[in-house]
């Protein structure tokens, strides 16, 4: 939950929703249907608030409701995503009932992608068939160059061969949009997982080997090739972690701005490619580009130098299939499945081809499903309700940051600059976004998401050169997730961000919305625009020094005690959370409870102070917090998690921040001595 976005965008498709069947969340008798309490239900009465706050306020309900066979965690978030895949499902039925659909409208695009999507025996016959004419072009490789003609003919497939390409906002220039160059072309989540030694992570690649070598087995090879192949590419890609920035150090967004001509690129970094031929190809005629980590290019052409043809084409090849595994037959889907979901993320079995299905379908046909979504299920008034909220968290930001004892007046008035700036988006776009360019035929699944992919690339392309669209939204409506823009300076709250499965909007009392919502949401994304990173930009988008020099030194000083605290937790034996990677949300987290309570205390129940299920307005307000995070993971997600995520795993995005908040310690009388306590001199005190 809360994607803060980052300073690398390639075009987002909307993002994938997950689901499984749940346990009723209503209590039966044989004459009356009651309704528990929204979060007094999940509290687990045995723990001690000041012990564990997170399995205090969620603890019956995780114990109550075991993470099923195809899951890898299970939560609020699952639970929404379960509802949510109910109501899409009966639009993708509807539509596909629809036979007398038009050609290129909304019905038959849907209609027709949910059909073939749901074709396990036409995906079957053709096996790898729809991947021939890109796995023609890799065979024909025989050289650097002919590999690069086949690693720019996957990029617009979503195929991140040997790099990361986009075009989005110029970060010193916002109004702008420019081509962004990155790190990028690894098969395994995140560059540690080549080196990290901790046991899991050491099966992991131990496991990656074998599934490259089954991968090949599947295009053709036999047993000895496939072996050596598999042997081969995870060297490569092993040289291509070791030249890549780690995942802390690709939070610096000065460090990751490097713009220069693209012919620069190619003289002082690589050589082996012409990119100013290789943009014009994409019909870029770009004078300058921003290179993330120069030096990673550096590490590319001396690889592309010394790596053998065969190798190259075989990287490329498996790169490909797995990209599409999951839309060809059967064998190749059950063993991308049986790496990334069961070895890699702890999943027993697979999700049922129907959510898998519609995972794909909200990815490459998102704003149109949105569009059916909101007119379905999103009502003004909760639009209305949330607006308000947005304005009341604002306001009491703008409020924080007048007592702030640390800022000095020149850096609050930008603050407040850049407060007063912050644009917000609820619930679904403004304007839609035109598909009437997207092809969805009948021949296959992966063809399908291929011309999505292209469909998408193109229309990323298409951005340069033309005024920024300010309005445009990277996530679907129908996305239990938000966002902060540090370029657009904007947050964006869904739709189906607001929901708690099994109530309605207006079931739910101002105390545990205003943790939800207010806190986690609104709050937490609004803050992304003043942690480490995002208060490096300035209210107009760009990234700009707006502080005075001695205010950033306090800053920075406060937010090392934020990854002092962080860096101690060690939810698996020798892996503790990267309290530097995690700094921008956990001072999200704790900003977003600071100034949602801020809020909370501004309104009548607050105000008025009576008990709702025997606990507190403020209490409730905690409750409602935690309840955003209620969620519990295998060990191999949390493993992942802990390597390649900037979020820290839920327990700790709870007892983190709270551990820090005098009103907590107050609403749950917690004392020295208790685990959640933290000496005064030692709680981060930011905003």
């Amino acid at each position: 939950m809360h994607a803060n976005s980052s300073l690398l965008r390639r075009r987002l498709l909307a993002l994938a929703l997950a689901a499984a069947a749940v346990g009723s969340a209503y209590a039966a008798s044989p004459t009356v249907v009651a309704k528990p309490d929204v979060v007094a239900g999940n509290i687990d009465t045995s723990i001690n608030p000041g012990d564990d706050f997170f399995e205090f306020a969620n603890g019956a309900w995780l114990k109550a409701h075991p993470i099923p066979a195809e899951e890898s965690q299970w939560g609020i978030a699952q639970v929404v995503q379960d509802e949510l895949y109910a109501k899409l499902r009966k639009i993708s039925e509807d539509a596909a009932a629809q036979k007398q659909a038009a050609a290129g409208s909304d019905e038959q695009k849907i209609g027709d992608f949910w059909t073939t999507a749901m074709d396990q025996p036409l995906a079957d016959r053709l096996g790898a068939a729809p991947l021939k004419d890109e796995l023609a072009r890799i065979d024909a490789v025989h050289d650097v160059n002919s590999a690069l003609d086949a690693a720019f003919a996957l990029q617009p497939l979503g195929v991140d061969a040997f790099f990361d390409f986009g075009v989005s906002q110029d970060e010193k220039q916002s109004d702008a949009m420019a081509v962004h160059l990155a790190q990028g072309g690894l098969g395994l989540p995140e560059r540690d997982y080549y080196f990290n030694s901790e046991q899991g992570v050491a099966k992991a690649r131990t496991a990656y080997i074998a599934h490259l070598g089954r991968m090949f087995r599947l295009l053709g090879a036999d047993e000895t090739d496939a072996r050596q192949s598999a042997t081969q590419v995870m060297a490569f890609e092993t040289a291509l972690a070791k030249v890549s920035r780690p995942l802390a150090d690709l939070r610096d967004p000065e460090k990751n701005y490097n713009k220069m001509a693209p012919s620069e690129l190619t003289t002082k970094h690589t050589p082996a490619i012409a990119w100013d031929t290789r943009l014009a190809a994409w019909k870029l005629s770009a004078p300058t580009v921003i290179v993330g980590q120069p030096e990673f290019f550096d590490g590319l052409q001396s690889l592309l130098a010394k790596t053998p043809a065969p190798v190259l084409r075989d990287y490329l090849r498996v790169h490909l299939a797995d990209e599409y595994a999951s839309y060809l037959s059967q064998a190749f889907d059950d063993e991308h499945f049986d790496f990334y979901g069961r070895t890699l993320s702890g999943q027993a079995q697979q999700k049922p081809r129907w959510k898998r299905a519609l995972r794909a379908e909200n990815g490459a046909l998102g704003m149109i499903l949105g569009r059916i979504y909101v007119k379905d299920y999103f009502s003004e008034a909760s639009k209305q309700r949330y607006n308000t909220m947005v304005e009341a968290v604002r306001t009491a930001y703008g409020e924080r940051i007048d007592k702030l004892d640390w800022m000095s007046p020149a850096t609050k008035a930008k603050a407040h600059e850049k407060l007063a700036a912050v644009t917000r988006k609820v619930g679904y776009p403004d304007k839609w976004k035109d598909y009437s360019k997207l092809i969805i035929g009948h021949d296959s699944y992966a063809q399908n998401m291929m011309r999505a992919q292209r469909w998408a690339f193109d229309d990323m392309l298409s951005k340069y050169g033309k005024p920024v669209d300010r309005s445009e939204w990277e996530m679907t409506p129908q996305t239990y997730n938000a966002y902060y823009n540090p370029s657009n300076n904007e947050i964006v709250l869904p739709a189906a961000q607001f929901m708690i499965p099994g109530f309605a909007d207006s079931e739910i009392d101002d105390a545990v919305v205003y943790g939800y919502v207010a806190a986690s949401t609104i709050g937490h994304e609004i803050t992304h625009g003043f942690d480490d990173e995002g208060r490096q930009y300035d209210a107009k988008g760009n990234l700009l020094d707006w502080w005075t020099r001695q205010d950033a030194e306090r800053f920075n000083q406060r937010a090392q005690v934020m990854v002092k605290q962080f860096n101690a937790f060690e939810p698996l034996p020798g892996l503790h959370i990267n309290g530097q990677a995690s700094l921008g949300e956990n001072i999200a987290d704790f900003g977003g409870i600071m100034i949602g309570l801020d809020a909370f205390k501004k309104t009548a129940q607050y105000q008025k102070g009576e008990k709702v299920a025997g606990y507190t307005p403020l209490q409730r307000f905690f409750l409602g917090y935690a309840l955003g995070w209620l969620s519990q993971q295998r060990e191999a997600r949390l493993r992942n998690s802990l390597l390649a995520d900037v979020h820290a795993p839920a327990k700790y995005r709870v007892n983190g921040p709270l551990s820090n908040v005098p009103d907590f310690y107050e609403a749950f009388g917690v004392k020295p001595g208790q685990p959640m306590w933290r000496p005064e001199n030692q709680r981060v005190k930011i905003w």
